[in-house]
């Protein structure tokens, strides 16, 4: 373990849950060493179109009880199935500083301190489901992709780029550099998201970490700190569900141009 304790590499070898390796495997971007399926389950059910993809693919498949699955589990319901495969590789910044899909403005996700792997699992899961293009996060004081967050993103850490960076305030001056708005979200911030009219240009959502928030020079490098608005007694949303909310509220004021 590295200072943090961050893994050495980002991670992302251990996959488990049937939603997260299929589409290991059915996206086929990563090299799949191995999968071992529950034997009960291997023949039918479920699993079974798994293990028929794995052999299509030339992953070896191999027939385990549930305590052998059990046993070398690192999340509670591996749900029949854990595969290995090579870990995921991080993209340069400057890879995501360009036209987003189908020719649409970029739509970028940047994670200031965000540490619960569930909580990063679901950010990459709604991120991708959003249509975003790239999702930014630190080397340090940032989850790594452990298979509890592997396994919350679904399969979202096969098709959304993830970018580490030394650090998140020379990222967003990046960004800025590069015609990105900064949009940081904060229970405080003096706009309202749903009025936002920066939403429809090239433009990164920020979100900060489950306790302190925003940190403060990020806080600074933003270019707005917007809210969502809120009417029940409550004074913030969840991490995870505030980015579900703001992010597909950009795509639904895309999906209207």
């Amino acid at each position: 373990m590295k200072d943090g304790g961050r893994p050495d590499g980002f991670g992302g070898e251990q996959v488990e849950g049937r939603h997260a390796v299929h589409e290991l495997l059915a996206a086929g971007r990563r090299r799949t060493h191995r999968v071992w399926v529950v034997g009960a389950q291997s023949a039918s059910g479920s699993i079974s179109p798994l293990a028929q993809l794995a052999h299509d693919r030339g992953v070896q498949v191999l027939v385990k009880t549930a305590d052998d699955l059990m046993q070398v589990a690192r999340t509670g319901a591996p749900q029949g199935v854990i595969a290995w495969a090579d870990p995921v590789v991080p993209v340069p910044l400057v890879s995501l500083l360009v036209t987003g899909a189908q020719g649409r403005p970029q739509f970028l996700l940047v994670l200031d301190g965000v540490t619960d792997p569930g909580n990063f699992g679901s950010l990459l899961r709604s991120a991708t489901c959003a249509g975003v293009g790239g999702v930014v996060v630190a080397h340090h004081r940032s989850a790594a992709l452990t298979p509890a967050a592997v396994k919350a993103a679904a399969g979202a850490i096969e098709h959304v780029p993830i970018s580490l960076v030394p650090g998140i305030p020379a990222a967003l001056q990046q960004l800025t550099k590069a015609g990105i708005w900064s949009v940081g979200l904060d229970p405080a911030g003096k706009e309202d998201l749903w009025r936002s009219t920066l939403l429809d240009s090239p433009i990164a959502l920020v979100l900060g970490s489950e306790g302190r928030g925003l940190s403060h020079l990020v806080r600074q490098r933003c270019d707005v700190l917007a809210r969502i608005p809120q009417s029940g007694p409550l004074a913030s949303l969840n991490v995870a569900a505030a980015a579900a909310v703001a992010c597909f509220e950009v795509a639904r004021r895309r999906a209207a141009l």
